[in-house]
């Protein structure tokens, strides 16, 4: 994922990040960074185990992925 860079110097391309809250801010760098995007693409696969890639990405990136909730019996 390679991102166009020929508007980076346009202000109106960037009035939206004035809105941003910093989690908001810190994924919009994220998901440039081309080391997250193949550990990303390594976990989306689905090849090989997923715990090594979660724990993985999870420390180099700061990433927590939450369980997801039971199921409640009604």
């Amino acid at each position: 994922m390679t991102p166009d860079a020929s508007t980076w110097r346009s202000s109106t391309e960037y009035d939206r990040l004035d809105a941003l809250t910093a989690s908001d801010l810190a994924w919009e760098c994220l998901r440039r960074n081309e080391a997250y995007d193949a550990d990303f693409e390594a976990s989306a696969s689905g090849h090989g185990a997923p715990e090594p890639l979660t724990e993985r990405i999870r420390q180099r990136w700061g990433l927590r992925f939450p369980g997801r909730s039971p199921d409640r019996a009604s």
